[in-house]
């Protein structure tokens, strides 16, 4: 997967949105206002930080080699992918599901609310 299919598969959750509140080398994908996924653009190895349920951050680190601990991250919660390395797209999808997932059970329920409300329409 390339940043822009990413960037594209991230933007059609619902509620999200793409800023750049660390520099243009940085995009962060927000649902409301929390971050899920944050994909580097500094012309190394596209890579992205996902959020992780510990556990499933542990086995997936295991069982691939681009899964790393998350860079400027909390390492149990956070997963860095090194993008075009071992990991299928489907398992990326995946993940970038998880990470949102978590990110979006986290909002207070009115956030959830106002999303599912724009959702709706």
């Amino acid at each position: 997967m390339d940043i822009d299919s990413l960037r594209a598969y991230c933007l059609e959750k619902p509620g999200t949105a793409a800023d750049f509140p660390f520099g243009d080398d940085v995009l962060a994908l927000r649902v409301g206002k929390k971050i899920f996924a944050l994909v580097a653009l500094d012309g190394t190895s596209p890579r992205v930080n996902l959020k992780c349920d510990p556990f499933l951050a542990m086995e997936l680190r295991e069982r691939y080699r681009s899964f790393t601990p998350g860079y400027h991250m909390n390492k149990a919660h956070w997963n860095t992918v090194a993008l075009g390395g071992d990991v299928p797209d489907r398992e990326l999808n995946a993940m970038i599901d998880h990470s949102y997932e978590i990110v979006l059970k986290g909002l207070t329920c009115r956030e959830r609310d106002a999303i599912a409300a724009r959702t709706v329409e």
